[in-house]
């Protein structure tokens, strides 16, 4: 059976189908000795290289879901003065594997994390309105609790739009909930870098703690801080059906 050379390298966990169609328009990839063309067509039996490295064919799909504490970074690059989401992964040192909604260094909660590159590019790509739920603390100049005027006033304000500056212009929440306590739920369809913070920032009011709590349907439930766990087959079968 044959497939579309960018699947087939996704498939095989290399990258994700995004980074496998740059890679071709870049003339990186060949197959069997000559240069690929984007949307040619490959079996098992051909032979598949990116750059030096030989790409296999399809693997097994492994869907990871972690628990990111605080102090750690999200990234496949090795700073040996920084803690990585990497070694918590105990066991799975050899796997290539991606970061499926990133969080800060400062910031905690759910990460997914997995080899399916298409799923990955289709939880991340902004055009597919993923959400995303976290929950924040801030600090207000004062230190006091904010009113229950201030909070309605935050959350019309979060709901039309903040400029966060920075070139990325008017952003906005789909729901902004207030809880209590300067705490609020917000849920996101947007990835901006750093956008709650700075969306907080744009209105005067600092982040203490933000905590992601869902991507995508996929909750943190009760996995402890620091902790991974495999999704269950329902959870797996829900994610893929959202983009179907």
């Amino acid at each position: 059976m044959d497939i579309v050379l960018q699947k087939y390298i996704a498939d095989s966990g290399y990258c994700s189908r995004r980074q496998a169609e740059e890679l071709i328009r870049t003339k990186e990839v060949k197959v069997n000795g000559k240069t690929a063309e984007l949307g040619q067509r490959v079996t098992d039996r051909d032979i598949v290289l990116v750059g030096k490295n030989k790409i296999g064919g399809k693997v097994e799909s492994v869907y990871i879901k972690i628990n990111k504490p605080r102090d750690y970074v999200c990234t496949t690059r090795d700073f040996k003065e920084e803690k990585n989401v990497f070694d918590l992964l105990t066991g799975l040192d050899d796997m290539r594997l991606f970061i499926v909604g990133r969080l800060d260094k400062n910031s905690r909660g759910l990460l997914l994390l997995t080899n399916d590159g298409e799923l990955s590019q289709q939880i991340s790509h902004p055009k597919y309105e993923s959400e995303k739920v976290y929950k924040v603390l801030v600090k207000t100049p004062d230190g006091d609790n904010l009113t229950e005027n201030q909070a309605n006033s935050l959350i019309s304000r979060f709901n039309k739009g903040v400029d966060i500056g920075e070139g990325d212009g008017l952003v906005s929440a789909k729901k902004v909930e207030y809880l209590d306590n300067n705490r609020f739920l917000l849920t996101l369809t947007q990835g901006k870098k750093r956008q709650i913070r700075r969306m907080f920032e744009a209105v005067g009011l600092k982040v203490s703690d933000l905590i992601r709590l869902e991507i995508s349907g996929i909750k943190l439930g009760t996995l402890p801080e620091g902790k991974w766990e495999y999704l269950t087959e329902d959870e797996v079968r829900r994610l893929k059906n959202k983009f179907n």
